[in-house]
């Protein structure tokens, strides 16, 4: 979420990781020792470098970790590399890379978008069944919500934070004095202000693809799972909000941006896109937020892909480093800002385990109405992949189409 929350910081099935079949007669020991990868795939001869991609700003949420186990093991890991890149290119990099028998990226951490292109694409390592002695009990100690959303990774991810994610509205009370409280209402609001109400991209931004997939909910759609068949209502809802929209910034950061300089009085948000902007200062600490009535929360989780054709001895280092960031303590270590509210994916996790930098942080940034929020109101996983692609799709034609940028 640095980038993608311009330091702002800012969802599928689990089942649960083992071996390699192929190596799985080398009469290994299944006991991982200490600094090392609890699976039977072959331990490095020397450290190796790792390279870790963001597309989702999880940096913040698990950079520290990851360099913490590197740290640890220096036997298995010589350095790691962090970059980023959008969501909706690192597809294609990856394709083409694959085709050439290239394995230049060994971790992806990313959200539902990137997670539902690479399944739809085939460019990720199954991780569980296939690996599921590198994580023993994993699906029994994810939080009930977090476990409910490993459903959507069909086997090829590892859920590593979770969020209640939306849709919510944030709004500038200064120049708000009634937020909407239902898609009629914020309608009626952009046509009376217009250009003052802006949402991101939504296959490059958690707030917008929330937004687009709780209108369903909102609006009683025929079918919320099914946005080719299903969301007639919701489209018109779209295409008419279009009128009263400037343009559509390719990610959330910079939406933030613009709504945080006064550009904007309106947007959609989440939790975390919530509190992480205004604990950094991009965004007043007086903003609000309102919850649409009736409405449905669209849980969010942030995942741990790895890219297919890693050598067999990285792999075992990455399979370590993905088991060590489900551990509490590290896992604690998401609470960060509240950029990912909770953030924690495990159970038992509670936020007296956070460094003390973030309970400070909640305490003056959080909402006592998000947990009021989430126990009143119904939760439902997002779109599996092959619907989440196709509802991009569809916005970014039909919505979208020359007006992103």
């Amino acid at each position: 979420m640095q980038d993608q929350r311009a330091r702002f910081g800012f969802w599928r099935c689990l089942y649960s990781l083992g071996v390699l079949a192929s190596l799985a007669s080398t009469g290994c020991s299944k006991t991982p020792t200490p600094g090392s990868s609890p699976t039977d795939t072959p331990a490095p001869k020397a450290p190796v470098t790792l390279n870790v991609v963001d597309v989702a700003g999880s940096l913040a949420l698990l950079q520290d970790a990851i360099s913490l186990y590197a740290t640890k093991n220096p036997n298995l890991v010589d350095k790691v590399n962090f970059t980023k890149a959008p969501a909706p290119e690192l597809p294609g990099k990856l394709k083409a890379m694959q085709a050439a028998g290239r394995s230049d990226i060994d971790l992806v951490l990313g959200g539902t978008d990137i997670l539902a292109a690479g399944v739809e694409q085939g460019l990720w390592t199954p991780m569980l069944p296939d690996h599921a002695d590198a994580f023993p009990g994993v699906l029994d100690g994810y939080r009930p919500q977090a476990l409910e959303m490993q459903k959507l990774a069909q086997g090829q991810a590892l859920a590593v934070v979770y969020m209640p994610a939306g849709p919510l509205i944030e709004y500038n009370p200064a120049k708000v004095s009634m937020p909407p409280h239902t898609p009629a209402e914020l309608l009626a609001w952009c046509k009376a202000h217009p250009k003052r109400f802006i949402y991101a991209r939504p296959s490059n931004s958690g707030p917008g693809r929330t937004f687009l997939m709780g209108l369903p909910y909102l609006l009683h759609d025929s079918d919320p799972k099914d946005p080719i068949h299903g969301w007639d209502k919701s489209w018109a809802f779209l295409k008419e909000l279009n009128s009263c929209i400037e343009y559509y910034p390719t990610g959330t950061s910079a939406t933030m941006k613009e709504f945080g300089e006064g550009s904007r009085d309106m947007t959609v948000t989440v939790p975390g896109w919530d509190i992480n902007p205004r604990a950094l200062g991009i965004v007043p600490k007086a903003y609000q937020v309102a919850a649409f009535q009736g409405m449905t929360w669209v849980d969010d989780t942030q995942y741990l892909m790895v890219p297919k054709a890693i050598p067999a001895d990285r792999l075992s280092v990455i399979l370590g480093l993905m088991k060590f960031l489900l551990e509490p303590a590290q896992q604690a270590l998401t609470y960060d800002k509240g950029y990912f509210y909770p953030g924690p994916a495990v159970k038992d996790v509670p936020l007296t385990m956070a460094p003390q930098a973030s309970q400070d942080v909640l305490r003056e940034f959080g909402r006592p109405e998000y947990d009021q929020w989430m126990q009143q109101f119904p939760h439902v996983q997002p779109l599996e992949a092959k619907m989440l692609v196709a509802a991009f799709q569809h916005w970014d034609q039909e919505i979208g189409a020359q007006r992103t940028k």
